[in-house]
């Protein structure tokens, strides 16, 4: 069991939990899309790292991170694989970053076909970066499920299908989407074969302590009584002097003219924008766009191309 979970402690609360999943066939596929789930991989917790960069250091072991990132995003690291039961050594890098993929447990698209259409987009997104719901796992394995439930996939480690099972279980109740009845006979099928079953539940975030009542402000002192002046003798008013003609009201200062638009950056190729000394790019940055994002986690051509 992953080290960010805590467990409910008897295998009871596992099938009481199935048993009170709403049973319905899978709605319609239509209308989805990864964007109804917000954007990918944001920062869900607002720790400054993205969702992806969190369970990777979450569930990798001898982790190492790109310098002067804040330990946010990880460079190299183990993973013992929950699917395979097999080691992977993850180096982050086009080519390599998808030997490790970050998994929804319950797939987005199963989410949609099972209630989470229903869902406001808020709650989506929140489902869709949800610690309690994502696994780092091994990349052809992930592939391998697409959206599948448990009546059509299952991880080849047989080790780990309860704890998957389960895991799947504590989702769909949290975020009150239904399974459908081959699907719940397949997950019936694993629990009542598991010597234990325990629901993973995400570690509830302390509260913050309440801020103390403002203290009332001081009631002022009261006024000491004027000293009553003595009365002047009365001069005679002095004439009034002459009233001087109005002087004309400026011209208004003529309006600014609107400055140019800025030219929309382009840059055919990281080796371009390296020369440029715009490297690398983030997302939402003039000069980012995703063909230039190998590894799709908003920072674009991250390396010095060779001979720069």
């Amino acid at each position: 069991m992953n080290k960010h979970f805590g467990h409910l402690r008897v295998d009871k609360e596992t099938l009481r939990l199935l048993n009170s999943l709403a049973v319905k066939g899978r709605a319609p596929k239509t209308g989805y899309s990864r964007e109804m789930f917000g954007q990918r991989w944001f920062d869900a917790d607002r720790n400054g790292c993205d969702t992806r960069n969190d369970i990777l250091r979450r569930d990798l072991t001898r982790v190492t991170f790109k310098p002067n990132t804040k330990n946010c995003v990880v460079l190299t690291g183990h993973l013992a694989d929950p699917y395979t039961g097999k080691g992977i050594d993850f180096q982050r890098g086009q080519d390599t970053s998808s030997k490790v993929q970050i998994d929804h447990v319950v797939a987005l698209s199963n989410a949609w076909q099972t209630g989470a259409q229903l869902l406001s987009e808020d709650v989506r997104q929140e489902f869709a970066n949800d610690p309690l719901n994502l696994l780092a796992v091994d990349g052809p394995a992930n592939q391998q499920k697409g959206d599948g439930d448990a009546a059509t996939w299952l991880p080849a480690n047989k080790a780990f299908r309860c704890s998957y099972v389960a895991r799947q279980i504590a989702v769909k109740a949290k975020y009150n989407l239904w399974v459908t009845q081959p699907e719940k006979e397949a997950m019936l099928r694993v629990v009542n074969n598991c010597k234990s079953a325990p629901l993973p539940i995400a570690k509830p975030k302390p509260k913050p302590a309440p801020k103390p009542a403002p203290k009332p402000a001081p009631k002022p002192a009261p006024k000491p009584k004027p000293v009553p002046k003595p009365v002047p003798v009365p001069k005679p008013a002095p004439k009034p002097a002459p009233k001087p003609a109005p002087k004309p009201a400026p011209r208004p200062a003529p309006k600014p003219k609107p400055a140019p638009k800025p030219a929309p950056v382009y840059f055919k190729n990281c080796r371009s924008a390296w020369k440029a000394g715009k490297a690398p790019l983030y997302k939402g940055q003039p000069g980012y766009r995703p063909g230039l994002d190998g590894d799709r986690d908003g920072v674009a051509c991250e390396r010095r191309p060779r001979g720069l």
